[in-house]
């Protein structure tokens, strides 16, 4: 169980993350919170964007595809509403892996409305995550090299993840490969 004395110091997800842009104000379908994961239209048309913004775990596929959640079974979708109501305090820091983890929505003057947000109000010290689709092969590359300055070579959280996209820059001139990537 997770709380805020017992979660554990990292957490690192390397699964599949999704965020649908809010409806047209004209289609908004206001989103029952209650039984939103009923749904995949459930996802795409909450005026919520903390129910628009997760990642797909285990199991999803039927809520995924069929549109269909059955009673007493996890329906495999962590949304960001989700994770806000976790207590992660003793979290150092969460590694996002997965593509476009980072987007949300953008309040004026009150910033990014989506998983970043949702784990730092769970408590999360530190979170890494993506921009956009990243390819899969350099992304184990970077984080490997992240990791590798982080725990082997004993750097801080900050000064590892900046020396692992520099040796990613270095190596894949072109930024899709590596900037995709950001700590907060």
């Amino acid at each position: 169980m997770l709380s805020g004395k017992n979660s554990p110091s990292i957490i690192h997800l390397s699964t599949h993350g999704f965020f649908f842009p809010a409806p047209p104000e004209t289609q908004n379908i206001k989103g029952d919170t209650k039984n939103v994961n009923s749904t995949r239209g459930g996802f795409k048309s909450n005026i919520n964007p903390l129910f628009r913004s997760g990642l797909i775990l285990t199991g999803a596929n039927r809520l995924w595809k069929d549109g269909k959640k059955t009673e007493g079974i996890e329906d495999g979708v962590l949304t960001a509403y989700e994770v806000s109501n976790m207590a992660l305090l003793n979290t150092e820091l969460v590694v996002l892996s997965a593509c476009e983890t980072g987007l949300g929505d953008v309040k004026g003057g009150e910033g990014v409305f989506g998983l970043q947000r949702s784990f730092k109000i769970a408590g999360v010290k530190n979170v890494i995550m993506s921009l956009w689709k990243v390819p899969d092969k350099e992304t184990v590359e970077l984080m490997e090299l992240f990791y590798t300055n982080w725990v082997e070579k004993h750097m801080s959280k900050q000064d590892a993840f900046y020396s692992a996209k520099k040796d990613m820059r270095a190596k894949y001139p072109d930024p899709y490969f590596w900037a995709a990537f950001v700590m907060i």
